[in-house]
């Protein structure tokens, strides 16, 4: 068995670990703001978290690429070096006994090696952007520095100016202007929301 193929075995499982970091980064998050965001999450909103998570910003899709092609590049490189018999790459891989060992079971090793740096990795990756952006959230909350791009527009023709915090399939997690207690209120209770602000479009 060949180590892409090892690789390929465990591909299945992959989205799935996915999921659980997405859930994992968004109730660090909101736990920061003593929200439990799987009491206002419905299953599909879980099963896209990550999605979700890797298209905020093109900068955290590009680190997750580099990061899963260096969890797999330098396994793949360690077993090609262990297949002439370099010590120092059996030794980096924590090979004992190898010389006892077959070469399928070599493979298996990198494979598993492979799996677990790179779940180490996305772990650390994940919970990272979580705990970071609340700790933002909550200083920027406490110094008074949010940025309110929102307006949000209800059924009775009142409206918010807000920061949106984040929404999921059926509600809005935000705060008003000069308030600082977090709303949460279902997507139905809302006629429409407008970006006020959007840098994007911006002449300047």
């Amino acid at each position: 068995m060949k180590y892409s193929e090892g690789i390929k075995r465990s591909l299945p499982f992959g989205y799935l670990f996915l999921v659980i970091m997405g859930i994992l980064k968004e109730s660090v998050f909101y736990y920061q703001i003593n929200i439990n965001i799987l009491k206002y999450s419905t299953i599909m909103d879980i099963l896209i978290s990550p999605i979700a998570t890797l298209t905020a910003h093109p900068v955290i899709l590009i680190a997750l690429i580099v990061i899963v092609v260096f969890s797999f590049a330098f396994p793949s490189f360690l077993s090609k070096q262990a297949n002439k018999n370099k010590r120092w790459a059996f030794q980096m891989a924590s090979l004992k006994g190898h010389e006892n060992m077959s070469k399928e079971a070599i493979e298996n090793h990198f494979t598993n090696m492979f799996v677990k740096f790179l779940a180490m990795m996305l772990l650390s990756f994940f919970v990272g952007i979580g705990w970071g952006e609340g700790l933002g959230l909550t200083r920027k909350i406490r110094e008074n520095k949010l940025k309110y791009d929102y307006k949000l527009n209800y059924g009775d023709d009142s409206f918010e100016q807000v920061h949106l915090i984040g929404s999921n399939s059926m509600y809005y997690i935000y705060l008003a202007k000069g308030n600082k207690t977090i709303k949460i209120a279902p997507l139905g209770s809302i006629k429409s929301i407008e970006l006020t602000n959007n840098k994007k479009l911006s002449d300047n």
